[in-house]
């Protein structure tokens, strides 16, 4: 995995977020990515999970695990499959086929744009901030953070 990758799970108590900086160095298939999460977090039912992966100046993703409930996944970028295997991965579990030809046709966000709605993050919301010139994955994902309010957590991994 590049250096340049963070990423974090974040669960939902009672009392708040509470998360802690995961390994995804080992993941080599979707499910993976998922027991990573469990086993970092601990969990054990119904709780609400969010990974969120940033990889420097390229692409972020957030995924969203909560129990018996199908995994979701949103890529700021499909282009994430031509720069690593984690990448890849995250392009697969978002549904995108490798398309080499595509590159160079500007930001294609992929995956499930409802992810965040229900948590106060509309779709709208989410393609705007993954498509606004200027920004970077680690100023979009605190952005988001901040919406759902778990910004204090994120920093302090960070």
């Amino acid at each position: 995995m590049a250096s340049n990758t963070f990423s974090a799970a974040f669960v939902r108590t009672s009392d708040g977020w509470s998360g802690a900086e995961i390994d995804l160095g080992e993941a080599e298939i979707v499910d993976d990515l998922g027991d990573a999460v469990t086993e970092t977090l601990g969990l054990s039912g119904d709780e609400l999970a969010l990974l969120c992966v940033e990889v420097e100046d390229e692409w972020f993703a957030i995924a969203r695990y909560r129990g018996e409930e199908e995994p979701r996944v949103f890529l700021s970028d499909a282009h994430a499959i031509l720069s690593d295997p984690l990448g890849e991965l995250f392009a697969e579990f978002a549904g995108v086929a490798p398309d080499k030809e595509a590159n160079g046709m500007g930001v294609r966000p992929a995956g499930d744009f409802e992810l965040l709605s229900d948590l106060g993050v509309s779709s709208e919301e989410l393609l705007e901030l993954s498509m606004e010139e200027g920004m970077l994955p680690a100023d979009i994902l605190s952005v988001i953070a901040e919406r759902l309010a778990f910004a204090d957590e994120l920093d302090r991994l960070r």
